[in-house]
């Protein structure tokens, strides 16, 4: 028989300890906001149909997009969709070569996808309200 082996690996399964590096949250930000865009198009093609149906249906899209509740999914829908170009701008400069693949290059270019973001989003709260 061998030896058995004792695998000597730190275990943190504390989820609220670990610090997750900016390019990382930036990733997993982009795969999230991918997919409220992706459920958003259901919602405003939905709002599209309804509105080009008839004209009480294009006034019945008016009143569901006049309401408080409609304008901030609305803006986290913008929001999403904005930070989801970014990050896919972000991702093509450095696929061809534009942002190296540095540690401080991925972090600088994930501050400044965040701050573009929210910059964005700011500017869509104004429009919509």
């Amino acid at each position: 028989m061998g030896a058995i082996l004792k695998k000597q690996r730190p275990i943190n399964l504390d989820l609220q300890t670990i610090q997750l590096p900016v390019s990382a949250l930036a990733s997993i930000l982009h795969r999230v906001s991918g997919v409220i865009t992706f459920v958003a198009v259901g919602i405003l093609l939905w709002l599209l149909g309804l509105s080009l149906s008839s004209p009480e249906g294009f006034m019945q899209a008016a009143t569901i997009l006049s309401s408080i509740v409609a304008k901030f999914i609305f803006w986290g829908i913008l929001t999403a969709l904005a930070y989801h170009i970014c990050g896919g701008i972000r991702h093509l400069l450095m696929d061809f070569g534009y942002i190296p693949e540095s540690l401080t290059a991925g972090t600088r270019s994930a501050q400044v996808v965040i701050g573009l973001t929210l910059v964005l989003s700011i500017l869509a709260g104004v429009f919509l309200w």
